[in-house]
């Protein structure tokens, strides 16, 4: 059996279609959620859900039951992340889990000054928490999801232009499908145990590359504006924006700016026996479905 955490979010439920694609009967597949309610379309699916919380060990140990593999989809609580993947390990451990591969982060141009370190930090503790488990594993060491990008832009990009303090800075963007299709190519198959690996893109892209490519598409010019981090911030406080996130997308782009998710290097490509998806045609997904490209 195969379950899947988080399986009702963005990642969870597109593995889980992933392992469908694969050939994984539904009846393998388990899906962890907090609210059975709010994953009716997975039951629908032939999936079976189990109730359990990260912050609640004792759901967790009940809902691990049975399982052989077990993907972990990292959390989403910045304060908590460390004890709730703690958690998730240690009741893994309890129940026999023989495979834990887990959605790890990026580190390729690691720095310990990273602005972006209060959100990885705890990412790479899990990695570590892992090893020291003695289970099996899988780290995927995803770099940036290319779905950020719409939501650090804001919806009125074609008409307003990008504003972020990530200079020139360029990054191997990956899209949740690929990840999702990675990781259930791994699940499906021999051979990956004890391995890390690289889930980047074949292209670095920078911000002002990322303008241009919607100016074209768009048929005008797209702008592209990096502040310093400071009037970003005080920009997007007078915006109405909540503090979190802002102080979230201005982190990320800091470290996009230094170079930190750059990759000269990636497994992506090998695990899904093709290039992975080019900025060019998320942006055409997500912005301009009708269009034709060359």
């Amino acid at each position: 059996m195969i379950l899947v955490t988080g399986a009702n979010g963005h990642l969870g439920s597109a593995i889980i279609n992933s392992l469908l694609k694969k050939g994984v009967s539904a009846n393998n597949i388990i899906g962890l959620v907090r609210e059975e309610a709010k994953a009716q379309d997975l039951k629908a699916k032939g999936i079976e859900l189990r109730v359990g919380d990260y912050d609640w060990y004792t759901t967790l140990v009940k809902a691990f039951q049975g399982v052989e593999k077990l993907i972990l989809v990292s959390g989403r609580d910045l304060t908590t992340r460390v004890e709730q993947h703690n958690n998730v390990i240690t009741a893994a451990k309890e129940v026999g889990v023989k495979h834990l591969l887990y959605t790890s982060f990026f580190e390729g141009n690691d720095s310990r000054n990273s602005p972006f370190d209060f959100v990885s930090s705890s990412l790479k503790a899990t990695d570590a928490a892992i090893k020291e488990s003695g289970i099996a594993y899988t780290l995927f060491k995803n770099n940036l999801y290319t779905e950020l990008l719409p939501i650090m832009f804001g919806q009125n990009v074609l008409k307003g232009g990008i504003y972020l303090p990530a200079g020139e800075g360029k990054a191997a963007y990956i899209t949740r499908p690929d990840i999702a299709e990675a990781i259930a190519q791994v699940a499906t198959q021999e051979g990956h145990l004890n391995k890390q690996y690289n889930i980047s893109n074949t292209e670095n892209v920078s911000l002002a590359e990322v303008a241009a490519i919607l100016s074209e598409m768009e048929g005008t010019e797209i702008k592209y504006a990096s502040p310093s981090k400071a009037d970003y911030i005080t920009t997007m406080e007078k915006n109405g924006l909540s503090l979190q996130p802002v102080k979230i997308f201005a982190g990320l782009s800091e470290a996009i700016k230094s170079g930190e998710f750059q990759s000269i290097t990636t497994d992506l490509e090998m695990l899904l026996g093709r290039k992975p998806t080019t900025m060019k045609q998320f942006l055409k997904q997500t912005y301009f479905k009708t269009a034709t490209i060359i």
